[in-house]
């Protein structure tokens, strides 16, 4: 499987070469990411956990930093295994070249092999998975290298269910409605105006 894709993002080169090798950034970039730390020099140990279709993986692995040419480009090869799962690897290149005021493109070409059951799993959807991690690593990256957070779905979600059910429990002139209570409980709303 192969993917090609460019970026911009919204820093300069350097900045951006240095968010690319910086073990804090990588791991909130990571979707899935337990554990990122240096072992040696250019040489990452890593941890993970993904579904990648109906297979539930935890990758444990290594990201190898070679053909290094700071700070236009360098090539990042993966290797991990994920238990029973299977495995994967792959290689990444990563060039970074100046664009419009003061952003930076980042452009990459990477191939990615999977064994075992993710191999099994069939190419498209495989593709798909792999397609959607990578544009989410992309998307967070971009959010901490520019210093921009966006609040996560799953608070957002949370919120306007919030939203939801404060403005389903107020009349028409916005006073506060007593919710149906279970056989057997009252409301305190009810209890206290009863004191």
């Amino acid at each position: 499987m192969e993917l090609t894709e460019s970026y911009t993002l919204p820093v300069s080169q350097q900045r951006a070469w240095e968010a690319l090798n910086d073990t804090t950034i990588l791991r909130a970039s990571i979707p899935g990411c337990d554990h990122i730390e240096v072992e040696q020099e250019n040489v990452f140990a890593l941890s993970m956990s993904l579904t990648v279709g109906p297979v539930k993986v935890h990758f444990k692995g290594r990201l190898r930093l070679t053909d290094i040419d700071a700070p236009r480009a360098y090539t990042i090869v993966f290797e991990g295994q994920g238990g029973t799962a299977g495995f994967g690897s792959g290689a990444a290149h990563i060039t970074l070249e100046p664009a419009d005021n003061g952003a930076t493109k980042l452009s990459y070409t990477a191939s990615a092999h999977m064994g075992g059951k993710l191999a099994q799993i069939g190419s498209r959807i495989l593709g798909g998975a792999v397609r959607k991690i990578v544009g989410e690593f992309f998307r967070r990256f971009g959010e901490q290298v520019s210093g921009a957070r966006t609040a996560p779905v799953a608070d957002a979600t949370a919120d306007a269910a919030a939203q939801l059910h404060d403005s389903a429990n107020r009349s028409a002139n916005g006073d506060p409605v007593d919710e149906p209570q279970p056989e057997g409980k009252k409301s305190w709303t009810a209890w206290i105006s009863k004191s």
